[in-house]
């Protein structure tokens, strides 16, 4: 029997997990409200592996902790891994992800944050509401001839520049890995700043790609830009997204992700008093339109991710196989001495 120990659970997780494991009597999983964190990590104790999600803090401490408790296995629900500290868990804890779920869930909400802020959707639904039908302050703009700059061309990114090419978008696009014989239109991260209308962010959060959107790049950004974020926060730097908007550079910004997230997306707080100032300041800005990190929230990609984060768990008891292992090694050639599916150490 493997036992697994479940974190940051909500009902939509409860519900997909629950019906990809029930004709397995190999598996057993507990269900936990509380995030993983150091103050937690007492509850994996009498289990074999635990299953995260984005907002889990899986530090060095966390690590060790998990190692003495007896725990094999790190299985995120996700693809982004920069909560867990790989490098600590390198020879005691395997680490593995769900590197696509539904790549198509995240680029069609990031379309869809761009269309309802250029044209003013959400203003127009709140009116209609009160039986305002005017149209004063609601005039928008055609995406069709616009420049957008995509930043990160992997599986989201290239379904978010197909789209874009549907509405007749002219790409810029930037990736240190530029794809190989594609038609995709690869500039420089400079030349990107200063030519796109609209950027989107759809790369993963590292030492590299942390605070991309800063004060210096903000200044090399076209007036009135808009700028869209469904992948990390910390991919922009939130003081300088702020004063980008109240200095009229930043023309308007869609937020799917923020970078001190961690502590209020996923909850309700609406009989509260918001104590993240920058985010309030945010969420008050006519021009800014925020969603608590639900760009992956459809029914398909839910599944996907059960039944891979299940295929994970279950292929690295059962099969010693891990098709999809982060690994601290596997970014240093010289020592990864990892082959085909095997596990890393």
């Amino acid at each position: 029997m493997i036992k697994i120990a479940m974190f940051d659970s909500k009902p939509y997780d409860i519900e997909a997990f629950q019906k990809c494991v029930e004709d397995k009597t190999n598996i057993k999983i507990k269900m936990f409200e509380t995030k993983l964190n150091e103050d937690t990590v007492e509850l994996t104790k009498g289990y074999d592996a635990v299953n995260i999600f984005v907002n889990d803090d899986v530090s060095e401490t966390v690590i060790n902790e998990l190692y003495k408790n007896g725990v094999k296995l790190i299985a995120l629900r996700c693809a982004g891994f920069n909560n867990v500290d790989v490098k600590a868990a390198f020879n005691k804890i395997h680490v593995v992800r769900v590197p696509a779920y539904s790549p198509y869930a995240v680029a069609e909400h990031t379309i869809a944050m761009l269309l309802t802020s250029v044209r003013r959707i959400h203003k127009a639904y709140n009116r209609t509401k009160d039986f305002n039908f005017s149209l004063s302050g609601l005039t928008g703009f055609d995406l069709h001839g616009k420049t957008v700059g995509v930043i990160g061309t992997g599986k989201i990114g290239q379904i978010f520049i197909n789209i874009c090419k549907g509405f007749g978008m002219d790409i810029l696009a930037y990736d240190p890995y530029p794809l190989k014989d594609s038609q995709i239109n690869y500039t420089s991260l400079d030349e990107l700043f200063e030519k796109s209308d609209i950027i989107s962010l759809h790369c993963p959060l590292t030492s590299d790609t942390h605070h991309v959107i800063s004060k210096d790049t903000v200044d090399k950004m076209k007036k009135g830009v808009v700028i869209l974020n469904t992948s990390r926060g910390a991919l922009i730097d939130a003081d300088a997204l702020l004063e980008g908007i109240k200095s009229r550079k930043i023309g308007a910004a869609c937020l799917d992700v923020y970078e001190e997230e961690s502590d209020i997306f996923f909850e309700d707080y609406s009989g509260h008093i918001l104590q993240d100032d920058i985010l309030a300041r945010l969420i008050s800005m006519p021009n800014v339109l925020i969603t608590s990190h639900q760009a992956f929230l459809t029914v398909e990609a839910l599944n996907n991710i059960a039944q891979t984060t299940i295929q994970n768990i279950t292929d690295f008891f059962e099969k010693d196989e891990v098709n999809n292992e982060v690994c601290y090694n596997c970014g240093r050639k010289e020592e990864c001495k990892k082959t085909r599916d095997k596990k890393c150490f």
